[in-house]
């Protein structure tokens, strides 16, 4: 992203900050609030159940993403000796993409509702196009199940028992370093943008129902 303001590109920069800002709280309020519903107020209670990205955004994790085109927030706290359920940290970990991808269907198809009644403002279509791409790929990104990403909380509940254990121990001593590993390719130039293009538009195409 730092090419875009190299480039006087701004304000392109300033729209994907601010759907980036709102993307990742939309994200991490998925988590407190799923958790709230297992039974764990610690998010609620640290003031993380809120849209406010003063909440969950993290200065470094921006940085990150303004430098290196990847970042994060604030991980939402929770406390498993407060969970309801056996699954309560499958669904709290999956809220968090699944938040994602509801805000790309709904924001992306009221966009598409909006153009075929005459609303065609090209600022309109940068801005929900940049919105539904954005959240669609955090979607994906966060569901890889390694390092901390959430699939790495998904996959195990899908696993048997021995494998699951096996995947846990290996994840938890290698993942994060996988995760880095992945992320240094992809900056270095490794040739996977045109893939998530192409990926991203596939995904849009499935998600438009009007």
């Amino acid at each position: 992203m730092i090419n875009l303001l190299l480039n006087g590109e701004y304000l392109l920069f300033s729209l994907l900050i601010l759907v980036l800002a709102l993307s990742l709280s939309c994200h991490e309020f998925g988590h407190a609030l799923v958790a709230k519903w297992c039974g764990d107020t610690t998010a609620e209670r640290q003031g993380r159940l809120t849209l406010n990205p003063i909440a969950h955004l993290d200065v470094m994790g921006m940085l990150m993403v303004i430098l290196v085109g990847f970042g994060y927030a604030k991980p939402v706290p929770t406390d498993p000796r407060n969970f309801r359920h056996r699954s309560s940290e499958l669904w709290i970990a999956a809220a968090g993409p699944l938040m994602n991808g509801l805000l790309a269907l709904v924001t992306w198809n009221l966009y598409v509702l909006a153009y075929q009644a005459g609303w065609q403002d090209p600022g309109m279509q940068l801005f929900f196009g940049i919105l539904a791409s954005v959240n669609l790929l955090l979607m994906i990104f966060n569901l890889i199940p390694i390092g901390p990403l959430d699939g790495h909380y998904i996959l195990p509940y899908f696993l048997p028992r021995p494998l699951a254990r096996f995947y846990r121990t290996y994840n938890h001593r290698y993942g994060t370093l996988i995760l880095l590993g992945l992320i240094i390719a992809i900056v270095a130039g490794l040739p996977i943008q045109g893939a998530l293009a192409e990926f991203n538009q596939t995904l849009l195409r499935l998600i438009t129902l009007v």
